[in-house]
């Protein structure tokens, strides 16, 4: 078992680079399904879920050749199959842009459903409703497999009836080679999905008003191979930002794109931090106890919930009360009980957490990452408490954040990676 050791109560300061995004790359990986020819694609972050997806891409034909650490070239144009198993989709959610892609590539797609954090209930039925709109037919088979059949695809009117950020991103792959005009409309309007709309362009796609609610996709007959470099990741640069303010650090964060940081640039400002903003970076600095502030989240352009628990930490170490309302997840709130378990106050109510900060501080201890964001959570919470924490389940924060342990250490972080025995394993060596 492999555990992050830490010992809290040293301060960040120094300058850190953000790496690609992570919500952008899952799904421009997929999107290659959709040239004829070779993508030479750029700021690649070295993350698991990244791993992951390429597994399934390779496993399916495709010729992947990394140039550098962070560039690729890849080419789909050999692929022939269209099923995709559960032993590859297992480890990612975002493997399900691969249904969109697939039905836009060859009218056909046997994917099974994804894994990935484990955030409540993540039903793709605004997906199946837009494929069903351009003329798919959908059906759960067995083994949890998504089949789509299609005799072609024709440009249709979708209205989602949610926001939702998959769904808008699966229907633009499955729309960009459909014969007339795809309205989404309620779309979702994330960096990412501006970077995948930018992304199928350069391929040769027509799409449009990605960013706003409503984007228009004329179909094209076939798209070529491209250069592209991915998007700065948002969440990573915000958990870093966080990161000092909880430590009372002085960090600058580096290749960033600061308007896609305002909503947390906002908060961070109310909680008493001084951020300063760059072309392509943030500065954020923090030397007294953080103010207690109330946040919500909301589709981009409001508070990103994968920031959620990364400032409800920040919130537990603030004078006063504080309030978090989740409204995107509806199990987003596991990760509280390891902050409980490092003395945190935090109550949380069905979809709200209620937070009386102690600007004393936390306690090490032994502690967990439920999810990927709590994971990136639960890392902050020992960097700020007092003593030692050793922090597990960490996958889960390796499949989005590249290069975590040496970007910490680099800051004067005390952390570092180490490989226990597996609980069972050690009781039976005690035992003999």
């Amino acid at each position: 078992m492999d555990k992050f050791v830490i010992t809290g109560g040293h301060r960040l300061t120094g300058e850190v680079t953000v790496s690609g995004a992570k919500n952008a790359v899952v799904a421009i990986l997929p999107a290659t399904l959709l040239a004829e020819g070779v993508c030479r694609i750029e700021n690649i972050p070295n993350i698991s879920d990244v791993s992951a997806m390429l597994k399934i891409l390779k496993t399916m034909g495709a010729e992947i050749k990394f140039i550098n650490k962070t560039t690729l070239e890849i080419d789909t144009s050999h692929i022939t199959s269209y099923v995709v198993e559960h032993e590859l989709t297992k480890q990612l959610r975002a493997s399900y842009y691969l249904i969109g892609a697939l039905i836009g590539r060859f009218h056909r797609a046997d994917v099974a459903m994804p894994g990935g954090c484990y955030l409540g209930l993540r039903p793709i039925d605004q997906h199946i409703k837009g494929f069903e709109a351009l003329g798919a037919e959908v059906t759960m088979e067995e083994n949890a497999m998504v089949s789509v059949k299609a005799d072609k695809l024709l440009g249709n009117a979708v209205y989602l009836d949610v926001v939702s950020v998959g769904a808008t991103m699966n229907v633009m792959l499955a729309a960009v080679k459909a014969k007339g005009l795809t309205i989404i409309e309620n779309a979702a309007k994330e960096p990412h999905i501006v970077d995948l709309a930018n992304f199928l362009n350069t391929m040769g796609a027509d799409v449009r008003g990605a960013g706003t609610d409503v984007i228009k996709i004329r179909g094209v007959e076939s798209m070529h191979g491209c250069e592209y470099s991915i998007i700065p990741d948002q969440i990573e640069a915000g958990t870093y930002m966080v990161a000092a303010a909880a430590t009372r650090g002085d960090v600058l964060v580096k290749n960033v794109i600061p308007k896609h940081l305002e909503s947390i640039t906002a908060k961070l400002v109310e909680a008493g931090a001084t951020v300063e903003e760059y072309d392509e970076a943030v500065r954020v600095k923090m030397d007294k106890a953080p103010t207690h502030c109330n946040i919500k989240t909301m589709p981009h352009p409001g508070f990103p919930t994968d920031m959620q628990p990364q400032f409800a930490t920040l919130l537990c170490l603030a004078e006063g009360t504080s309030f978090v309302s989740e409204s995107v997840w509806d199990n987003r709130f596991r990760y509280t009980e390891q902050l409980q378990r490092m003395g945190a106050s935090i109550h949380v109510n069905g979809k709200t957490a209620v937070i009386e900060g102690n600007p004393e501080g936390l306690m090490g201890a032994p502690i967990r990452a439920d999810d990927l964001r709590a994971g990136a959570a639960m890392l902050i919470a020992a960097m700020a408490a007092t003593g030692v924490s050793e922090l597990e389940e960490i996958h889960h924060i390796e499949r989005g954040y590249e290069n975590v342990v040496d970007k910490l250490r680099s800051l004067g972080a005390q952390i570092e990676r180490r490989t226990f025995p597996d609980d069972e394993e050690h009781a039976q060596r005690n035992a003999g």
